[in-house]
């Protein structure tokens, strides 16, 4: 299982946060957002995917971005559509770009209409539905998940902090494919500023998680 930081905002603190080797950090491009990224990225360990977050955004603004900041996957967190995202895969595909295509769930959450996006992006990202297209701070009814009928692998988002890391240990025992949790919030001083201390909290959760699952 791997780690996504997102939200982040202030180079100090990237870089920092960036010391820890999460596997994913992520930059939202979505002006309305109080964690919107238009600064200067540092210079991170290659390990890292540089994630851009993006909001129903054009394709012309999404290749930009990937070109501006060295991105090395999108999260695509608006309406985006099935001919969409295949469209982005195709102008992608020399770059090995990752598309991850995020769906926002509550306890009457359909699964079939994840079917026609399973060859047009490489993850799905399950967040919570609420009044912003991310960043509500909750979490979901993860026992819906028991519903999920694909085998592509799932990032899991959704106002996750250190009191939810024993139930994201429940989900590993089962044979649904989670590839990585997403956190922001629950790790924040502030809008955009990571609290160091609670993100190797969740690096060491997730390695001591990871030993198990072996």
């Amino acid at each position: 299982m791997k780690l996504k930081i997102c939200g982040m905002k202030y180079p100090d603190n990237i870089l920092e946060v960036g010391t820890l080797l999460p596997d994913y950090m992520g930059f939202i491009f979505w002006e309305k957002s109080a964690r919107y990224f238009d600064g200067v990225i540092p210079d991170l360990p290659k390990s890292i995917k540089k994630v851009g977050v993006f909001v129903n955004a054009t394709q012309e603004e999404i290749l930009e971005k990937i070109t501006k900041y060295d991105l090395q996957a999108i999260q695509l967190h608006g309406q985006e559509s099935v001919v969409f995202c295949q469209d982005l895969r195709e102008n992608l595909k020399q770059a090995q770009i990752e598309i991850i295509k995020v769906f926002s769930v509550d306890d009457t959450f359909d699964f079939e209409v994840l079917k026609p996006f399973e060859a047009v992006c490489d993850y799905f990202l399950f967040d919570t539905k609420g009044k912003l297209p991310g960043g509500n701070g909750t979490t979901f009814d993860w026992k819906v998940l028991e519903k999920y009928p694909s085998s592509k692998p799932f990032f899991l988002s959704g106002g996750i902090g250190m009191e939810e890391m024993e139930a994201v240990k429940e989900i590993l025992k089962t044979n649904l494919p989670l590839y990585a949790i997403d956190v922001n919030s629950k790790f924040e001083i502030e809008p955009g500023l990571k609290n160091i201390e609670l993100c190797r909290d969740a690096l060491q959760c997730v390695s001591a998680y990871n030993k198990i699952k072996k």
